[in-house]
C-alpha cells in the first residue's frame, strides 16, 4: 500500500536536522499510557475494517505509519512508548500465567474437576480385581517406570529467570487479586533473556524444576502407598512404586558443541548426586530405625563434597595438574561416596522394617521409591552426541572409503562393523587416557565409563545419537561401548528427526536387528530405546505431516519388534519436542499434549502385541520448566502425567475419557475414522509435506528468515553463537538448513506467520473438503492435531507478514517518497530504497507471499472458523515496524567516512537494513569516537602529524544513541510477542 507522510511542514521549509536523543521535547506532557493503548488498539480495529473495503490497503502498515507520524510530531515520546510497552507487557504476562495455570489443570484441580493424586491412587487400587495375586498385579503396575520427564537445555531460555519465577508463582495462585502484584513485579522487568546465560545457569534452572518434579512424584508415590495400605494393610510396605521419573541431559549434551569438558559433565553429575543425598538426609525421619542408613548417607555426602571441592569450574580450562587432582579425589573418595544405590536401598528397607509407626514407614518408603527410580542422582542422565562423531571415532579402526550414509557403501560398512564386533575386547579406562583423548565420541564414552565407575552405576544411562540415518551408526556405537566395557550399562538410542530419517528409520532399525550382536545387546538390557524429534521434522515437512510420519514409524517399530521376537522387551519412546506448536508441543493442555505425542491407537497396538511401553517427553528451557516452576504447578503436571500413564489401564472404568470433540461428546474408543480412511490420511499429509518442502527450497523463504529475522531475537542459551561472515556482520542465510530449528521457528513467530504449522494444510484440505470437515468433527486424532493449526492461525496474520515483506520492498519506499511533502523525509526514503535495491530481495519475497497467500486462502475456505491474530499482538508488530523504520531513517543520516577494513557507508547501510545494529554501532563507535584522541598534547619528539582533533558527541547524541535505544525496544517487543505466542522457538 502507498505510505504517505501528510502531516508535515511545507516543502519549502528547510530540512530539519536529525532528532536529538529524546523523542519527547521539553514541556511535552506524556499522555496516560492507558489512553494511548486504547487509541492504538481502536486504530488497529478501524484499519482492519477499512482494509476489508480497500483490498490494496495493508492495515498493519497503516497503523505503523500513524505511529511514525505521532513520533515525528512528538505526540508520542520515549516515556510514552515505554509506558505503552509496560502496559502491553503486563497484559501479555497476565494472560501467560492464566494460560499456564489452565494448561496443567490447576483450575480443574481447584474446582474438583481434575484428578488429585489421591483420587488417582484410589482408582488404581479399585481397578485391581480382588483375588489371588491381586497384590502382585498392583505391585507390577506401579513398580515399573512408565514415564520420564526429561529436562533439556535447548537454547530456549527466552525470558529472564526472575520473570519466569514470577510467572510460575502467579500461575500457582488461584485468586486473580493475589496474582496481580506478582504480574506487576514481572511487568516492571524486561522480557528479554538474561544477558549472559551459561551452562551453569541452565543447570541450576533445570535442577529447580527437577526438584519440584521429584517432590511431586514423592507425593504421587505417597498417595499410592496410602491407597495400598487401606487395601493390603499387611503388605503395603513391600511396594516400591516408581511409575514416574525425572531425567535431564543438561551438561551431558555434546551434540554440536565442544565447550563442555568431561570435568564439567562429571561435576554436574556429582552435584546431582549431592542433591539426592541432601534429600535423603532432609526427609528421613530422625528415629533409631534410620540411624544406620542416615550415617551411611551422611558419610557419602561428605565424600561427595570433598570430590566437588576439587572440581574445576565451568569455562576455566583447567591445567593438567588441576584435572589430575580432581581425578585423584574421585578415586580416593569413591568407596565412601557410594557408587551404587544398593547399600542405601538395603538400609532403607531395614529402616522400614524397624520403624514403629505407619507415618515413619510411609516416609521411608517414599524415599526408597525415589532412590529405586533415580539411583544416586537427582535426575537420571541422558548423554547426547551426533552420528558423525560416532563415525569419526570408529574410522580409526575401520579402513573403508566413503561415508556410512552412502547407500552404495551400506553393506560394506555393516559387514566391517560386524567383523569388529566379533573380536572386540574391553580396554581399561583411566582419567589420564580420558584427558588425552581427542575424538569427541570416544571421549564421551570414556566419560560415561568413569561416571558409572566413580559416581553412580545403579542404572544404565541413555546414549542419544542425533541424525541417525543408518544401522551402521548403532552398531558402531555398540562397538565403542564394548570397547570401553560399558555396553550392558548403555542404552544406545537413535534420534529420528529429519525427513529422510523418518522415512528410513525402520530400515535403520532393521539393519541393526539383522545383526546378532545388536539383538543380544537389546535382550541383555531388556529394552529398545528410540527418540523422535519434532523440530527439524516440523520445519522441513510441516508440523502436521511430521506427526503423521512419526506415528507411522511408531507403528512400524511395533511390527518390527514382533517380527524379531522382541515382544518381551520394553519399548522406550522419547519424544523430543519444543514448547511451541512449531516444534511439536500441543497448545491446548498438558493432557492433550501427552495424548498427541502418544496416540491411543499406537498405545493399544503395543499392548495387544504384549510390548511394554515407556514414554518420555522433553521439557525445554524456560517455557518447559514453567510447568514445574512451583510445587503447585509440578503437582498438577505430575497428576496429568499419571492420568495419561494409567489411562489405558482404567478405560474399563471410563476413568479417563480420551478426548471430547467440539460438540462435547466423548469419542468411542477404537473407532477413530482417520485410521479407517487410510488413503485420505496418507494423501493429506503427503500434500502438506510436498508443499512445505517446496516452501523450504523457495529462495524467498530463506530471504524472509535470514534478512533481519535473526536480529529480532536475543541469544537464548549457552550454545556458541552463529558464525559471522568474512565481511563482518551476520552470515547471509541462503537456505533454512543454515540455521537451527529453534531460531527458525522463533523468527516465524516474530514475523507473524507460523508457516511450518500452517503451510500446505490449505491445499491438502481443498483436495477433499468433505472428508476434511468429517475428520475435524469426528476424528479424535485428526481434531487434536488440527488444534496446532488453529493456534497457529490465532497468532498469525498474512497482513503482518506482508507488512514485513513490504518493508523490504524498495518500491514501497519509493511510493512513500513520491507522496511525502517533506524534503528531508524524501531524502531518507530514497536512501533506504536505494539500499534495498542493492539487496534485491523484493522479487523473491513477493513470489513467496503469493505462495503463502494461495494456500492461506484455501485454508480459510476449508476452515472459516479459524481465529485471527488479536489486536494487541497486531499492535505490537506495528509498533516494532515503526521503530525499525525510524532506525533506518536515522541511519540514512550517518555521515560519510573512509572505508574501514573494506566496509563502505553503503555496505554499512545494508547491515542496518538487516538490523545488525550492535555490530554497526560498535563500528561507528570506532569511526566516530566520542572521546578525544589520547595522543593529543603528548610530545613524541617530532613535529606532530595530522590527526582528528574533534569528537563526535553530536552524532552519538542525535543518531547512535537513539538508534541503540530504539533497537533495545525492538528486542523488548520481541520478548512480549514471545509471551503472546506462548513460547520461544
Amino acid at each position: 500500500m502507498p505510505l504517505e507522510d501528510r502531516s508535515a511542514p511545507p516543502a519549502h521549509e528547510p530540512a530539519a536536522p536529525p532528532r536529538r536523543t529524546t523523542l519527547a521535547q521539553a514541556g511535552h506532557a506524556a499522555q496516560p499510557p492507558g489512553n494511548l493503548e486504547a487509541e492504538l488498539l481502536d486504530l488497529v480495529a478501524k484499519t482492519r475494517e477499512q482494509a476489508s473495503e480497500d483490498p490494496f490497503r495493508n492495515p498493519v502498515l497503516a497503523v505503523t505509519l500513524a505511529i511514525t507520524r505521532r513520533l515525528d510530531r512528538d505526540e508520542i515520546g520515549e516515556s510514552d512508548l515505554d509506558a505503552l510497552l509496560a502496559g502491553l507487557r503486563r497484559r501479555a504476562l497476565a494472560d501467560r500465567a492464566e494460560r499456564l495455570r489452565a494448561y496443567v489443570g490447576l483450575d480443574g484441580d481447584a474446582a474438583g474437576e481434575g484428578s488429585t493424586v489421591a483420587d488417582l491412587a484410589g482408582r488404581l487400587v479399585a481397578a485391581t480385581a480382588r483375588g489371588s495375586g491381586d497384590f502382585e498385579t498392583f505391585r507390577e503396575r506401579v513398580g515399573r517406570t512408565a514415564f520420564a520427564a526429561v529436562f533439556t537445555a535447548h537454547p530456549t531460555f527466552g525470558m529472564p529467570r526472575a520473570v519466569a519465577g514470577l510467572i510460575a508463582r502467579a500461575a500457582s495462585v488461584a485468586e486473580p487479586e493475589k496474582r496481580a502484584p506478582l504480574i506487576g513485579e514481572a511487568a516492571a522487568r524486561s522480557t528479554r533473556p538474561d544477558p549472559q546465560i551459561s551452562l551453569d545457569d541452565e543447570f541450576e534452572q533445570a535442577c529447580t524444576a527437577a526438584n519440584h518434579g521429584r517432590a511431586a512424584i514423592d507425593g504421587l508415590n505417597a498417595a499410592i502407598l496410602d491407597a495400598a495400605r487401606a487395601r493390603w494393610p499387611d503388605r503395603w510396605t513391600e511396594l516400591v512404586p516408581k511409575p514416574l521419573a525425572i531425567a535431564s541431559w543438561v551438561g551431558c549434551d555434546t551434540d554440536g558443541r565442544t565447550d563442555i569438558g568431561w570435568w564439567d559433565t562429571m561435576r554436574y553429575r556429582l552435584i546431582s548426586k549431592r542433591m539426592q543425598f541432601d534429600r535423603l538426609l532432609r526427609d528421613l525421619p530422625d528415629i533409631p530405625a534410620t540411624r544406620v542408613v542416615r550415617e551411611l548417607t551422611a558419610g557419602a555426602l561428605a565424600a561427595v563434597e570433598r570430590q566437588l571441592a576439587g572440581a574445576p569450574l565451568l569455562g576455566t580450562k583447567p591445567s593438567l595438574e588441576a584435572v589430575h587432582r580432581f581425578a585423584l579425589a574421585l578415586i580416593i573418595e569413591r568407596d565412601r561416596a557410594q557408587t551404587d544405590a544398593g547399600p542405601i536401598l538395603a538400609g532403607l528397607a531395614a529402616a522400614i522394617g524397624a520403624a514403629e509407626t505407619d507415618a515413619d514407614r510411609r516416609a521411608i518408603a517414599v524415599l526408597r521409591s525415589g532412590v529405586a527410580a533415580h539411583g544416586l542422582s537427582n535426575a537420571l542422565p541422558h548423554f547426547r552426541l551426533n552420528a558423525s562423531q560416532i563415525h569419526n571415532a570408529v574410522r580409526r579402526v575401520i579402513d573403508l572409503e566413503g561415508e556410512p550414509t552412502d547407500a552404495a557403501q551400506r553393506r560394506s560398512h555393516l559387514s566391517a562393523v560386524h567383523t569388529l564386533l566379533n573380536d572386540v575386547r574391553p580396554v581399561p579406562v583411566d582419567f589420564g587416557a580420558l584427558a588425552a583423548e581427542r575424538a569427541s565420541a570416544a571421549r564421551l564414552m570414556m566419560t560415561i565409563t568413569q561416571i558409572l565407575k566413580h559416581v553412580d552405576g545403579t542404572h544404565p544411562v541413555r546414549f542419544l545419537i542425533a541424525e541417525t540415518e543408518t544401522g551402521y551408526t548403532l552398531l558402531a556405537a555398540l562397538w565403542l561401548a564394548r570397547h570401553y566395557g560399558i555396553s550392558d550399562k548403555l542404552e544406545i538410542t537413535p534420534l529420528f528427526e529429519t525427513a529422510s530419517a523418518l522415512e528410513q528409520g525402520i530400515r535403520v532399525l532393521d539393519d541393526a536387528l539383522r545383526n546378532p550382536h545388536w539383538r543380544n545387546h537389546l535382550k541383555r538390557l531388556g529394552r529398545l530405546s528410540v527418540q523422535f524429534g519434532y523440530s527439524d521434522s516440523g520445519r522441513y515437512v510441516g508440523q502436521l505431516a511430521a506427526t503423521f510420519w512419526i506415528e507411522r514409524l511408531r507403528l512400524r517399530i511395533t511390527e518390527l519388534m514382533t517380527q524379531n521376537g522382541l515382544s518381551d522387551i520394553e519399548l522406550v519412546i522419547f519424544d523430543t519436542h519444543g514448547e511451541s506448536i512449531g516444534r511439536g508441543a500441543h497448545p491446548t493442555s498438558l493432557r492433550d499434549r501427552l495424548a498427541y505425542l502418544a496416540p491411543e491407537d499406537s498405545r493399544l497396538r503395543n499392548a495387544s502385541a504384549g510390548i511394554r511401553e515407556r514414554l518420555e517427553s522433553s521439557f525445554q528451557g524456560s517455557d518447559g520448566y514453567l510447568m514445574f516452576g512451583s510445587p503447585e504447578l509440578a503437582g498438577a503436571s505430575v497428576a496429568r502425567i499419571a492420568e495419561h500413564v494409567f489411562a489405558d489401564t482404567l478405560t474399563e472404568d471410563d476413568a479417563f475419557a480420551d478426548y471430547a470433540l467440539n460438540d462435547g461428546k466423548a469419542a468411542a474408543p477404537g473407532a477413530d475414522p482417520i485410521y479407517e480412511e487410510a488413503d485420505f490420511a496418507a494423501e493429506f499429509f503427503r500434500v502438506v509435506r510436498q508443499d512445505m518442502e517446496a516452501l523450504v527450497d523457495d529462495r524467498g523463504y530463506a530471504a524472509l528468515l535470514g534478512t533481519f529475522g535473526p536480529s529480532l531475537i536475543d541469544r537464548t542459551g549457552s550454545r556458541p553463537v552463529a558464525r559471522q561472515s568474512d565481511g563482518g556482520g551476520p552470515a547471509a542465510i541462503t537456505h533454512p538448513r543454515q540455521m537451527r530449528a529453534i531460531p527458525n521457528n522463533a523468527i516465524l513467530q516474530q514475523l507473524g506467520y507460523l508457516a511450518n504449522s500452517l503451510h500446505g494444510v490449505g491445499r491438502a484440505a481443498h483436495r477433499a473438503p468433505e472428508l476434511f470437515r468429517h475428520m475435524r468433527a469426528n476424528s479424535v486424532r485428526f481434531s487434536r492435531a488440527f488444534r496446532l493449526v488453529q493456534h497457529a492461525a490465532s497468532v498469525g496474520d498474512l497482513d503482518v507478514m506482508r507488512a514485513y515483506i513490504d518493508t523490504l520492498d524498495p518500491a514501497v519506499w519509493l511510493e512513500r517518497a513520491r507522496r511525502t511533502r517533506r524534503d528531508a523525509r524524501r531524502d531518507e526514503l530514497l536512501t533506504i530504497a536505494a539500499a534495498l535495491e542493492r539487496l534485491n530481495l523484493a522479487p523473491d519475497l513477493r513470489r513467496l507471499f503469493g505462495r503463502l497467500t494461495r494456500d492461506g486462502l484455501s485454508l480459510q475456505t476449508a476452515a472459516p472458523d479459524l481465529a485471527s491474530m488479536s489486536s494487541r499482538l497486531t499492535l505490537l508488530h506495528a509498533i516494532r515496524l515503526a521503530l525499525i523504520h525510524r532506525i533506518w531513517f536515522l541511519a540514512a543520516h550517518i555521515p560519510g567516512f573512509r572505508p574501514q577494513a573494506g566496509l563502505t557507508r553503503e555496505a554499512l547501510l545494508e547491515r542496518f537494513l538487516r538490523l545488525d545494529i550492535d555490530g554497526c554501532l560498535q563500528l561507528l563507535d570506532e569511526v566516530f569516537p566520542v572521546t578525544p584522541d589520547p595522543t593529543l598534547g603528548l610530545n613524541f619528539g617530532e613535529p606532530p602529524g595530522p590527526r582528528d582533533v574533534g569528537t563526535y558527541e553530536t552524532e552519538h547524541n542525535t543518531l547512535f544513541g537513539p538508534i541503540r535505544r530504539m533497537f533495545e525496544r525492538v528486542r523488548e517487543i520481541s520478548g512480549i510477542i514471545q509471551h503472546e505466542v506462548g513460547a520461544f522457538g
